[in-house]
């Protein structure tokens, strides 16, 4: 039988050998347990395979139900390299204990103490704090590091513990205050470090849910999905963050069979959303708004889909990087395949075909111009683009013609697309 790589927790103090560094993965599962969620976490565990465990600080699942543990602890199963150890988050309710045992316990190795402490429901329990007091006294404990979920008031945000609490938890480690090295947390989806009571603090959310704005000097485009490496060396206990690039896992893509099975079912789904799309628009033009909204949400759902099994396929640049990576496709288009084809079908009685054909590789030049006006993201600035409804050509700014240039649209179809303010802004 396979040795189980996620830890059910039995005993509170655990003597544990040859462990000189521990990976710690933040959040990777409350936003959902969805393929294009769990490629992240899925690239986390391999880069955290790097290390000889490694810690999830909390919320492995969006609610604490079994089929949610059952999720998470099969995909683990699947991809850790090294033991996996849990510490409880707010969304990890209910069976959690079933699934992975003590909510407060110390892993105690040669060189460095890692004390897990349940602060999920944003209290620190006393049988935890007995414990952390405990194990700091210690001889053998030189150096520990203090994880639990939700942060400690901090310099940054204000979605912690109380003052009070925090009051509990230096009562319990302040006569060996000078063993804690390192403080840990969760529960924020960002990344950022402090020093709170003298003691580093690292809080890191970057496992698999949406990075987010923190502040503004911490916003969400400036943090990429990352894990947190902790290792000892020359006897000193040191950090440093693993940011996970957009390409980080890969697995199915080395199976030839699956690789192609999925590339056709992309095509399926997309084939799908297209379907529903144009029928939702028949029904909306014959006063049929419900039927039309249904099939607006089925339309979503396969698009969804689509987005799930190309996820597991996409080897994205980094995400600056991304705009050029589209430009060479563009242009292939309209130089070369459209054009083509447009002939084919001028030369072969098919006028429609040749019209489609004619009028997508003008829109295709002109997303080509575009996406050359975003290489620099910061330097793009245009707030308003607009897509003629008819035939598909996009044009941006407010100095738009009364009738689309392509196929001669009314303006009043245009449909408009609108940043908002303060969104996305880089």
């Amino acid at each position: 039988m396979q040795e189980k790589k996620i830890i059910k927790v039995t005993d509170k103090i655990i003597h544990i050998k040859d462990i000189h560094s521990v990976g710690i993965i933040g959040d990777p599962g409350c936003e959902g347990l969805g393929t294009y969620n769990m490629k992240i976490y899925a690239g986390a565990l391999e880069e955290s395979a790097k290390d000889d465990i490694t810690i999830v600080a909390g919320d492995l699942v969006p609610a604490g139900n079994k089929s949610y543990y059952r999720k998470i602890q099969d995909i683990t199963e699947e991809l850790a390299g090294n033991n996996v150890y849990v510490l409880r988050g707010n969304h990890d309710t209910g069976d959690y204990t079933e699934y992975f045992g003590e909510k407060n316990y110390a892993l105690i190795a040669e060189k460095f103490t890692i004390i897990v402490l349940d602060n999920a429901m944003r209290v620190f329990d006393n049988e935890g704090l007995m414990l952390l007091s405990q194990v700091l006294a210690m001889d053998e404990v030189k150096q520990a590091v203090i994880t639990f979920h939700i942060p400690v008031p901090n310099n940054f945000i204000k979605n912690s513990v109380t003052e009070e609490e925090f009051s509990r938890l230096k009562k319990a480690y302040n006569p060996w205050k000078d063993k804690v090295k390192y403080m840990v947390c969760g529960h924020v989806h960002s990344l950022f470090e402090d020093n709170v009571d003298g003691i580093p603090l690292i809080c890191t959310g970057g496992g698999g849910a949406m990075i987010e704005d923190v502040s503004e000097n911490i916003r969400a485009c400036d943090v990429e999905h990352h894990i947190i490496h902790l290792y000892e060396e020359e006897g000193v206990l040191k950090h440093n963050v693993a940011n996970l690039p957009d390409d980080c896992y890969n697995r199915e893509r080395k199976d030839f069979v699956l690789k192609g099975q999925l590339e056709e079912t992309v095509k399926g789904e997309l084939m799908a959303h297209l379907k529903y799309l144009m029928f939702a628009e028949r029904a909306r033009r014959r006063g049929m708004d419900k039927i039309a909204n249904l099939f607006d949400a089925l339309a979503a759902s396969e698009y969804y889909h689509a987005r799930n099994f190309y996820s597991v396929l996409e080897r994205p640049a980094s995400f600056m990087e991304s705009a050029g990576t589209f430009i060479p496709g563009e242009k292939f288009e309209y130089n070369y395949i459209y054009k083509t084809m447009e002939e084919y079908a001028g030369n072969h009685q098919s006028p429609l075909a040749k019209q489609a054909y004619q009028g997508a590789a003008v829109a295709e030049k002109e997303h080509a111009r575009l996406l050359e006006s975003v290489r620099d993201m910061e330097s793009f600035t245009e707030e308003n683009i607009y897509v003629c409804p008819i035939c598909g050509y996009i044009m941006e700014g407010e100095d738009i013609p009364e009738r689309c240039p392509v196929c001669g649209g009314p303006q009043r179809q245009f449909e408009r697309f609108q940043a908002e303010q303060g969104k996305g802004d880089l």
